[in-house]
């Protein structure tokens, strides 16, 4: 096929540069256009950015000139946004009016009623709402988001319990790595020898994102699950794979042998089966005791895959486990990557 040509927002920043790492020989998107801020226009990428991954920064990506983050500075049909929320709530709209298809790591538009927070392997019917979106704004393109970095993980999980037996409730506790945090992130006095119980405004979207996207499209509209969520956010010193370990209140009574079944055996929609990066498998099940581990385990799937262990009773609810996902691969730019894959597939181009 011939590939689509995309742009990178916010390309020199550090979810920025994941997004480059992914889309590195990506076999249906080519990058023609990396955007920055005005102070690093003209420059060529390499001149403009502080890589910070361990991969070398791809050769074609050197060479290339950063343009502004401004409708007219390129032609393309997809922009992945790494923008902060505060610069995406101005920008992002610009670019969906434009014509583009614009798949967001942003928090920006993500609870708006119109615009889906898409996991493809969980909610690929909510697509629908991208032609409810054009019409409601006049848009000749579009917003899809991907969740929160700490929501992914946990909400792939969720899915495939709800789907065998309900979910009435959950309490989450997540230790989260210092990628998430962007660079530089966190300092190293703050953080050494420390647990940071506190991370602005993270736990309301772990509680209220899953929610959504385990909805229902209904008419216009999703309705959000019928269940709560409670969370606790922590920042730690891991360098990636953010960590949730949960309880959660099911639907019905189940064995834990049938609950590892449920989650081993957790299949993605049909349309997802061709896209590359559908992880495979969806969900990894460790026996171990002490697994999953961020170190070990992040990048399982090339990083896509929900790592999933210590699955056993919890003495007040149901049941309890722990879940493991790359924040910066699933959670982040693999995600806005996997979400245009499917976009694609669906014809929305």
């Amino acid at each position: 096929m011939e590939k689509i040509p995309v742009a990178v927002l916010a390309s020199t920043g550090a979810v920025g540069q994941r997004f480059i790492q992914l889309l590195d020989r990506h076999p249906w998107f080519n990058v023609v256009a990396l955007t920055a801020s005005d102070r690093s226009a003209g420059q060529c990428y390499e001149q403009a950015c502080h890589w910070v991954l361990p991969t070398p920064m791809p050769d074609w990506a050197k060479d290339m000139p950063v343009v502004t983050t401004e409708v007219g500075s390129f032609d393309a049909k997809i922009v992945f946004s790494a923008l902060p929320s505060s610069m995406a709530w101005e920008l992002e709209p610009r670019f969906a009016e434009a014509g583009f298809l614009v798949c967001s790591n942003a928090s920006a538009y993500r609870m708006e009623s119109d615009v889906p927070i898409l996991v493809p392997e969980v909610n690929a019917d909510h697509l629908g709402l991208v032609e409810i979106q054009r019409k409601k704004r006049g848009w000749k393109g579009a917003i899809i988001t991907n969740p929160n970095c700490t929501s992914a993980g946990l909400t792939v999980t969720l899915k495939a319990l709800n789907d065998a037996f309900g979910i009435e409730a959950v309490i989450s506790v997540s230790l989260q790595a210092l990628s998430g945090a962007g660079y530089p992130g966190v300092a190293s006095l703050d953080i050494l020898d420390n647990v940071i119980p506190y991370i602005p405004e993270e736990e309301n979207k772990v509680e209220e994102e899953p929610r959504k996207i385990l909805g229902k499209l209904v008419s216009d509209q999703i309705e959000f699950a019928p269940f709560s969520i409670s969370a606790h956010t922590n920042r730690v010193a891991v360098s990636e794979g953010h960590l949730v370990c949960f309880s959660a209140k099911l639907g019905r009574n189940a064995a834990i042998p049938e609950i590892k079944t449920a989650l081993e055996t957790y299949q993605p929609p049909r349309i997802c089966l061709g896209l590359p990066s559908t992880p495979k498998p969806v969900i990894a099940v460790f026996d171990q005791p002490d697994r999953p581990q961020p170190r070990l385990d992040r990048m399982l799937g090339n990083g896509m895959t929900t790592s999933v262990g210590r699955i056993r009773p919890d003495p007040i609810w149901d049941v309890k486990m722990t879940v493991l996902s790359h924040n910066t691969i699933r959670g982040a730019a693999g995600g806005s990557i996997y979400n245009a894959e499917l976009a694609y597939q669906a014809g929305l181009l």
